[in-house]
This record gives C-alpha cells, structure tokens and sequence, in this order.
C-alpha cells in the first residue's frame, strides 16, 4: 500500500495525514462556502456544497499528476485567465450573499410591519437550491481557483519518494487520500454548523452572516486577483 503511494514509511502517511487536516482546517473560500451554504440552507445543502468541493480536488488531482497545473506554473497567460475567473466567481457569490442580506432585511422589515398593523399576508418564501446547484456552486469555487491547483502540484510531491517507479499513480494515489481525508472533515463542519443553525436566530443576525459572508468572499476574491504565479 505505502508503495503504491510512493510513500517511504508509515510515518510519511501520519505527516500527510495530518497536513491535510491543517490545510482543511486553514479558512478559505471552500470552508467558508461549506459553512455559509449550511447556515443558509440546511446540512443537506452543506453536504452538497462539501461534495462539490472535494469533486474539484479530484479534477485538481488529475490535471497535476498529468501536467496540466504545470502549465498554469510556468504560464503568465494560463495563471491570469484562471485566476481571474476564479475571482470573478467568488465575487458573483459575494453579490449573491449581499442580495440575500437585503432580501432578509426587507422581509424582517415587512414582518415587523404586520406585527404592528396586523396584516396577515406574508412575503413569498425564496426558492430553495436544489443539491445539484449547491454541488455544482462548491466544485466551480474550487476549480477556478489557480492557487489550488498550484497548491496541489507542489505540495503532494513532497511526500512522493525520488525513488518511486510509478510516480504518476503514487501522485492519484496520494490524491485519493486526500480527497478521502478532505470530504469527511468538510462533512463534520456541516454537521457542527447544522447544531448551531437549529437555534433561533434574528433576522438581524441572518443579515449580519449573509453581509459579513459576502464581504468575505469579496476579499478573497481580491486576494485572488492580485495574487502572482510565484506566489500562490
């Protein structure tokens, strides 16, 4: 097993192990995706938030064990075309989140105004995404982001001895437990986040995460755009 895995010991495995937890545990957009998704929508979607984002990590694994990320390493063009992209996209979600913290307002505000006069109608409740979307929202988020490419080719080789025969299937090897690491971690954040969300909560403060939740992404997303190929 830890040969096909191109690692040199058990020890090696615990080090990997523990170092995608780490990076799993670092906030960034998928984690903060993962999380907003779940407080908006409920565990399921959550999970298919969390699912999409490991299904990027699973094309990222692809595309560096074959050479595909290399290029976006040597490649100002490649680099700058994904990223802005990637940054483009995030900061679609920021604006979706802003929207949903005014739309949350003006309902609160409406409530507020029956209470007083006693009005009975009530405003249309949104449509719920379906789990494709919210899958389809956390691998997109994912995928467009250059700096998870490039994280993945130089940061699985590490672990991959100079000795190995077959470093290509040791690389799909290593990504296969990364992946596997990665999807139950995500999916203990949603089952932590969903507890909390059961509370009653104040449509201030559902304004307040979906505002803060859309900044957020909006930094990322410029973090993301400035960023340089020899720096991410």
């Amino acid at each position: 097993m830890l040969t096909l895995l191109g690692l040199a010991g058990p020890q090696e495995l615990l080090w990997f192990a523990a170092s995608v937890l780490v990076l799993n545990a670092t906030p960034g957009a998928d984690m903060l995706l993962t999380i907003t998704r779940t407080l908006q929508g409920g565990p399921r979607a959550g999970v298919a938030a969390a699912l999409g984002v490991n299904a990027g990590c699973v094309v990222h694994t692809l595309a560096a064990a074959f050479g595909l990320t290399a290029l976006l390493a040597v490649s100002a063009t490649a680099f700058a075309a994904l990223k802005w992209l990637g940054a483009a996209y995030l900061l679609w979600l920021a604006v979706g989140m802003w929207r949903a913290a005014w739309q949350a307002g003006r309902a609160g505000t409406a409530g507020s105004a029956r209470d007083r006069h006693g009005d009975a109608d009530r405003p249309r409740p949104a449509l719920p995404r379906s789990g494709w979307q919210d899958f389809r929202v956390g691998f997109v988020t994912n995928v467009l982001n250059p700096k998870v490419a490039l994280f993945f080719l130089a940061f699985i080789p590490q672990f991959i001895a100079p000795a190995t025969a077959h470093k290509t299937m040791a690389f799909l090897g290593l990504g296969t437990v990364f992946v596997c690491i990665s999807t139950p971690f995500l999916l203990a954040v949603v089952a932590v986040v969903a507890r909390l969300r059961r509370a009653r909560v104040s449509t201030r403060l559902v304004c307040g995460l979906n505002a803060a939740g859309g900044g957020l992404f909006a930094l990322l997303a410029v973090r993301l755009a400035v960023s340089r190929t020899t720096g991410a």
